[in-house]
């Protein structure tokens, strides 16, 4: 049985796909020309490369496919947030924040800042409560097998043949029974 997709605007859509480019073209210019030069970065700062490439990359898909690729915009929400929260607040209040360095200074709490404010003002939460929150989730079993053959009918004389659902009868206080469809 098929659901009906809920509606996101002709804007939201827009919107998203500006989020995405945003994504990639900061990635781009700020971060991913350091791929050029991979022996002068850190072992650290090559896995934040590489998982910011990655991002760039799957990005660009969120272009053409806005509404399939929200859980990246999902994982740059909380990655950043937590970033924040855990890092980059705590050193900034300190007084610890390197405005030097490129990877965790204070140009990586600014793009982080920016990233935690658009990427809410970007989403569009009624699609996001529908498909993720009020839609069941997938099963955790395997699927039960369901013969392609039906069995012989239970009567010989109704047609009814088992293991194939028949609509509901339906008695009327008139007395009349019908057939609901």
């Amino acid at each position: 049985m098929f659901t009906k997709q809920p509606e996101v605007s002709t804007f939201r859509l827009y919107l998203l796909r500006a989020m995405y480019v945003f994504t990639v073209v900061g990635l781009a210019i700020e971060k991913l020309p350091a791929l050029l030069h991979p022996a002068t970065l850190s072992p650290g700062d090559s896995v934040i490369l590489s998982v910011l490439g990655a991002t760039a990359l799957l990005a660009v898909l969120g272009i053409r496919y806005p509404l399939k690729m929200l859980p990246l915009l999902f994982f740059e929400l909380v990655w950043k947030t937590i970033w924040i929260l855990v890092f980059g607040l705590p050193l900034f209040l300190s007084g610890g924040l390197d405005p030097n360095v490129s990877f965790g200074g204070t140009e990586t709490l600014i793009a982080c800042i920016v990233g935690v404010v658009l990427v809410p003002i970007a989403v569009p939460w009624g699609y996001i409560f529908k498909q993720y929150l009020k839609v069941p989730g997938d099963r955790w079993g395997k699927k039960k097998q369901v013969s392609a053959v039906a069995s012989e009918p239970t009567n010989p004389d109704d047609g009814v043949l088992t293991g194939v659902e028949q609509p509901a009868a339906v008695v009327p206080t008139n007395g009349r029974v019908t057939s609901k469809v």
